[in-house]
């Protein structure tokens, strides 16, 4: 009975988790009256909808592409950052580390609404308002926090032993770092990454409030504009295959990279 409840549970957290991102897949599959059958096997599928997203008023190519660079760039500046900040944190003692590791934890809190303003202002100031490459100021402002802190308890880990043979060996610190830390350090690496580019791969507000034109917008953006686009009928079968084409690439990551994301995100769960 027990083994059968789990099983049970299981079969549910399944059905909740991924039941609606079948629905969306079959839904973006139909056209017409057949968008109100609840049916997840479409009568009559096509991909109409697809076709039409690259078709219309929206540029959706272009803001895919956009997104894809604004996340890339913006996780590889704060990884880059993170990384060395965390050899600094996680491996050098001195006064008041742990205070910065509890003010570094502290400004991820801030929700966005709050610094809104002030970071309106200081994408004017950089000539970066209305420019897609200017999202990754404000996304790796944001994601750097968290990948700090996620590497910073990666970094403390590992084996001192390492560290004391490479300074033998005359290797300094950045070699260090980039050339004995990194290959240990790749499942946390991985997992990181990859929640730091879910993270602004779906971000809204910064890219709604800080981009105007329609060639420079990310996809979130992108997808509440093509309900804007009629104010009489809601192009549901564009806003689910547009969900799925925005979809579909992070699933194939977390695929992908599943077993790299278990383990590191148990990396540090036992000690000795």
């Amino acid at each position: 009975m027990r083994l059968a409840g789990i099983y049970l549970l299981s079969a549910l957290v399944v059905f909740v988790c991924v039941g609606p991102f079948i629905y969306m897949v079959a839904t973006s599959l139909k056209v017409g009256t057949d968008l109100f059958n609840p049916s997840l096997v479409p009568a009559h599928p096509t991909l109409g909808n697809y076709a039409r997203l690259f078709q219309g008023t929206q540029p959706f190519g272009r803001q895919m592409a956009n997104s894809l660079m604004v996340a890339t760039v913006s996780v590889g500046i704060a990884t880059l950052f993170a990384i060395t900040a965390s050899y600094a944190l996680g491996r050098i003692s001195f006064r008041g580390r742990g205070l910065l590791l509890m003010t570094m934890l502290g400004v991820s809190m801030f929700p966005q609404v709050a610094v809104l303003s002030g970071m309106f202002e200081l994408m004017q100031a950089l000539g970066l308002y209305n420019k897609a490459i200017g999202l990754t100021v404000p996304y790796a402002a944001f994601t750097l926090p968290f990948t700090v802190w996620l590497l910073t308890s990666f970094m403390k880990q590992l084996p001192v032993d390492l560290e004391e043979a490479a300074i033998m060996d005359g290797c300094g610190p950045l070699r260090i770092v980039f050339r004995v830390f990194m290959p240990l350090l790749t499942p946390a690496l991985v997992s990181t990454t990859l929640l730091a580019f879910i993270g602004a791969w779906n971000e809204f507000l910064f890219a709604l409030t800080f981009i105007a034109d329609d060639n420079q917008r990310t996809v979130p953006v992108g997808i509440s504009m093509i309900s804007a686009e009629s104010a009489f009928e809601i192009p549901w079968g564009s806003l689910m295959a547009a969900s799925t084409l925005v979809t579909v690439p992070l699933l194939v990551l977390v695929l992908v990279f599943q077993r790299r994301i278990v383990s590191g995100l148990t990396a540090g769960a036992v000690k000795g």
